[in-house]
């Protein structure tokens, strides 16, 4: 069957889009933006291959003319980009890069008047430098940035963006970031993953009381998902299974749906645990519009059999 058949079958309201993220193809040393703290992360011996970075990329920033017109010209109806939160406060938190606003004000109006939808992310994962100094998505005190940042962001844009989503893929934010090491920051630490881990849907919840304080109603955050499948029968592969399912999906689930964690992540994770932490877990569990879902792969759990 051609892919055009394909598409015929979908209802007539379903809404085909292609996506990218603001580090990935903007060009951070373009247009007057903050470093983030991918920029200082691929500076970092073996972090990235050959020590690789965005500063150029797509060059997207100048380039988003012709960018919009091949996303319209392949028939899509929505454009699902990202913020860059260093290009629009170059600090985090004060000085505003009009560069950038400017930057994002043209594509944004450059999307509507090709009649594609601009899907916005806050945050995806550029993380401004001068924030990471201060701790990063293991101090609270960026949860209110975050939620500065979004004021800002909605002040400029919010009446022209078709939706909004705050956060993309949190587990990357926190446990592959801050546990694993595979992205900026680098940290190989499970205090400060768990810290992230809580933190970051914290700043997801004060995020999405300003946008509703704001009057926006098309609000919602991505999520990547894993198929957990154990590698045998054996109690501690099911285990092992259940445990890792429990962290890179349940966590953020049963947070944001349920107002509640997991139980035996929980009882893994708390000691590193902010003090107080369930006084937030109604903030984190406010109601969503939609939920976005990131499926790329599965993946096959075998018990850690090295004794510690």
């Amino acid at each position: 069957m051609s892919l055009s058949n394909i598409v015929k079958k979908f209802p007539k309201d379903f809404i085909f889009g292609t996506a990218t993220s603001s580090y990935q193809i903007e060009g951070s040393s373009l247009g007057g933006c903050g470093e983030s703290h991918w920029d200082s992360f691929s500076k970092m011996k073996n972090a990235t291959h050959k020590f690789q970075n965005g500063s150029i990329a797509c060059k997207h920033i100048e380039n988003w003319n012709q960018d919009l017109d091949l996303i319209a010209n392949a028939g899509f109806g929505a454009y699902r980009f990202s913020f860059s939160w260093p290009r629009i406060l170059k600090d985090g938190r004060k000085e505003k890069n009009h560069q950038g606003i400017s930057f994002y004000d043209q594509l944004i109006d450059g999307m509507l008047e090709r009649d594609i939808k601009p899907f916005s992310t806050l945050y995806h994962w550029d993380l401004p430098q001068t924030l990471a100094a201060k701790g990063g998505w293991t101090n609270k005190d960026t949860c209110k940035w975050f939620a500065d940042y979004t004021e800002t962001v909605m002040k400029y844009f919010g009446d022209r963006l078709y939706s909004i989503a705050t956060l993309n893929e949190p587990w990357c934010i926190a446990w592959l970031s801050h546990y694993l090491g595979h992205h900026a920051p680098g940290i190989r630490d499970l205090g400060s993953a768990v810290k992230c881990m809580h933190y970051i849907l914290l700043a997801h919840g004060q995020s999405l009381s300003v946008l509703r304080d704001l009057g926006h109603k098309n609000v919602g955050i991505v999520l990547n998902k894993a198929y957990m499948t154990p590698a045998s029968k054996s109690e501690k592969d099911l285990l092992a299974c259940s445990l890792n399912d429990e962290i890179y999906n349940l966590w953020f689930d049963e947070a944001i749906f349920k107002g509640q964690y997991p139980t035996n992540s929980l009882k893994l994770f708390h000691d590193y645990m902010p003090r107080n932490f369930e006084e937030d877990l109604s903030v984190i569990s406010k109601r969503l519009d939609w939920i976005g879902i990131n499926y790329y792969t599965r993946e096959i759990v075998k018990a850690d059999l090295v004794e510690k």
